[in-house]
Order: C-alpha cells, then sequence, then structure tokens
C-alpha cells in the first residue's frame, strides 16, 4: 500500500504523530523515508480537511529539531566507535565512503553543513550524529538545527500543500472547461452530418431530373414497336 493511501485510512493525530516520528528517527541517525512520509501528508492536507497544515508543519519541524538535537547527543557520547557500529547495521548509508563525504562537508562548511543538510537526503541522516561526533559547540549546532528545521519542513510543508490547492483546482476546472468543449463537439458533429446528408439527397434528385426525357424514351420505342407489328399483320389479313 502507498503511503498517501495508508495516511489516508487513519485519524489526523495519527498522521501528525507518524509525520513527526519517522522525521525524528530519520534526524536521528536511523534511515527512514521522512520525506517521503512529509511530502504524502502534505498533499493530503491540502486535499482532506481534517488535516491541518499548520499543525502538519509544526509536527515535521519539532521532529526535525528534537530527532538532530539526541542524534548530536549520541554521536557526542559514542564518538568514532559509533559510526562503526552504524556503518556495521547500515553499510549502505554509513560506508566509509560517505561517512568521510558527510565529514569533508561539516569540515568546509561548519554550521552550515547542519542547515543545507536538512535539504539532502544523505545528509539529514548524518547532520546530527557526525556533528556530535565531530565535537561542533551546541550553539552552533542548535541555531542551524532549529532554522534548518523550520526552513526544510515548514517550507516543504507549505509548498506541497500548496501546489496541491492549485492542482485540485486546476482539476476542477478543466473538467468543466472539458465537459462544454465535448458538448460542444458533439453538437457541431450532429449538425455536420445532417447538412451533409440533406446535400447528399438534393444533388441526387438534381441529376435524375437534368437527364431530358429519360421517361419517355422506352414508351416512345414501344409505340414504334407496336406499328410495326401492326403493318406487318394487315396484308395477311387482305
Amino acid at each position: 500500500m502507498h503511503v498517501q493511501e495508508w495516511l489516508e485510512n487513519v485519524p489526523a493525530v495519527s498522521v501528525y504523530a507518524l509525520v513527526g516520528l519517522v522525521i525524528g528517527l530519520e534526524s536521528l541517525g536511523i534511515p527512514l523515508p521522512g520525506e517521503i512520509v512529509l511530502v504524502s501528508a502534505a498533499l493530503l492536507s491540502s486535499q482532506h480537511g481534517d488535516v491541518n497544515p499548520v499543525v502538519l508543519g509544526a509536527c515535521a519541524t519539532a521532529g526535525a529539531v528534537i530527532g538532530d538535537s539526541i542524534g548530536y547527543a549520541i554521536g557526542r557520547r559514542g564518538g568514532r566507535p559509533l559510526l562503526d557500529w552504524l556503518g556495521r547495521k547500515f553499510p549502505k548509508h554509513f560506508s566509509e565512503a560517505n561517512v568521510g563525504s558527510a565529514e569533508r562537508s561539516f569540515q568546509k562548511w561548519g554550521m552550515w553543513a547542519v542547515f543545507f543538510g536538512r535539504f539532502v537526503a544523505l545528509l539529514r541522516i548524518f547532520a546530527g550524529p557526525l556533528a556530535g561526533v565531530l565535537r561542533m559547540p551546541y550553539w552552533k549546532f542548535a541555531i542551524a538545527n532549529v532554522f534548518g528545521g523550520i526552513v526544510w519542513a515548514g517550507g516543504t510543508t507549505a509548498v506541497i500543500y500548496y501546489i496541491g490547492v492549485v492542482a485540485e483546482d486546476w482539476l476542477k476546472r478543466f473538467s468543466y472547461v472539458g465537459l462544454g468543449i465535448a458538448v460542444l463537439i458533439g453538437i457541431g458533429s450532429m449538425l455536420l452530418v445532417k447538412r451533409r446528408a440533406k446535400m447528399a439527397a438534393g444533388s441526387g434528385g438534381g441529376a435524375l431530373e437534368s437527364v431530358p426525357g429519360a421517361g419517355a424514351e422506352p414508351v416512345e420505342r414501344a409505340e414504334q414497336v407496336e406499328g410495326d407489328l401492326a403493318g406487318t399483320r394487315t396484308p395477311a389479313a387482305g
């Protein structure tokens, strides 16, 4: 079952809780489809009034900020052994190449890596734990974490909600316009067929009338034959 289909069958409170939980666990360092769940829920909120987009965005932001903060604390306490353990558990996401790439980004960009990491799937998983492992000052991490969470979670919710509303409105208008066009095409086709049928009937009658003596010729020939027969019988009678 698709994520959105499942979300449509649960109460709004469950949608808020699920979005916050999945994004929080992803931000903590567990590879989960947080962005997919958020986009599906935001699209759902544009189609169903039960799911409030403001509450949804707030829950997503809270999950992102809290999850990243917990990930930071775990990374700071666990250090390098934590990354090694994550590499064994999730080799696809926490491979040496991925960890090395994320490390270079942190060393180059610092707190901006935490902020912009929100918009990159891989860095979104790494940001909290890796910032803790690298011992980034917490105040820098907290600023980037809070603003990044607000912009990413709130912005994604707002954009997808707006797109969903506009798309639904456009589809409704298109359905009415399409219906009107279909009716006009149907009426026009019917009138055209009737006109062509009338023209065909008129041209057929005119063709018969345009041949002079078409009906008289057989009668004249019959009279001539009858006269010839009468002439041949007269001498025989005499």
